[in-house]
């Protein structure tokens, strides 16, 4: 497996997740500090909102319009020019527990996850996706997950969808009208991968950090169809989160690495930082 060293990029954070590369700028959004982050060249971070139900996933229309995740009442929002929310969609009547991460494409639709379950008080339970078209319409996608996760489409037009408590990355048909069929296993991982936020490079592999340890697994790995791990990232002493390629040609990975616990995340204590490593590869535009 090819080790690629991290260099800090930026440190003062909480829990940082769904990171994105957008117009020229990395987007974050902070758990615990309610906040959805924009970073400059040299890691300085600026709010761009606040999120009162705590933000998670990010995306972007295709006019550019930000959207944000709202966990505790599992909508997902618009963020205005200057800073204000308004209520894009309402996937709560889908969602078994705290929206979680969220695609959006390029052709405008929005894929959503949610926990499934309370984290730290209940047991793992299946959930579903949400489904919301360009006209704003929600719908659940057929089948159940297991605590869905980081999301990326892949050029032969499939969805890939990190299932963190199944250790997999699963597949799906993906129509022109966006619906999503056909789940199927994309790569199993060991049982210790627990794969959180993911990006796709454009040699096919994906790229996840594997989330809640801070053991010798801890890291960001890059996965190819069939299960094959062919590099790692290491991080020492928090766990690995998100990912996302960004920088000049997509061809830097950015990662949030957030120093917390199970318990100590229920209680909404975490220290995060983002880090970068020069991996030999480019990202795809998301």
């Amino acid at each position: 497996m090819k080790l690629h060293t991290p260099t800090g990029f930026s440190t003062g954070h909480q829990f940082l997740e769904g990171l994105r590369w957008h117009d020229g700028a990395l987007w974050a959004s902070d758990f615990f500090a309610g906040t959805v982050l924009t970073f400059a060249p040299d890691g300085d971070a600026a709010t761009v909102a606040r999120v009162p139900g705590a933000p998670s996933g990010l995306g972007f229309l295709p006019d550019g319009t930000p959207l944000v995740v709202s966990q505790t009442d599992a909508t997902i929002q618009r963020i205005g020019t200057d800073g204000a929310l308004s209520t894009y969609a309402d996937f709560s009547d889908i969602a078994g527990g705290p929206g979680n991460d969220m695609l959006v494409t390029s052709d405008g639709h929005a894929y959503a996850g949610n926990f499934g379950f309370a984290v730290g008080t209940e047991d793992p339970r299946p959930t579903a996706l949400a489904h919301v078209d360009p006209h704003g319409t929600v719908r659940r996608v057929e089948g159940d997950v297991l605590f869905p996760n980081g999301m990326a489409l892949t050029s032969d037009g499939r969805l890939l969808l990190a299932e963190t408590f199944l250790h997999r990355i699963t597949a799906y048909h993906r129509a022109p009208d966006g619906t999503l069929s056909d789940p199927h296993v994309w790569a199993q991982l060991p049982e210790t991968f627990m794969p959180d936020g993911i990006a796709l490079d454009t040699d096919g592999g994906v790229w996840f950090g594997n989330a809640l340890t801070t053991g010798d697994d801890a890291g960001f790995y890059r996965v190819v169809e069939g299960g094959e791990l062919t590099d790692k990232v290491p991080v020492t002493g928090a766990q690995a989160v998100a990912c996302a390629f960004g920088g000049e040609d997509l061809a830097t990975l950015y990662m949030s690495c957030n120093a917390t616990t199970v318990e100590e995340f229920v209680r909404g204590r975490s220290t995060g930082a983002v880090a970068t490593a020069s991996v030999g590869r480019r990202g795809t535009p998301t």
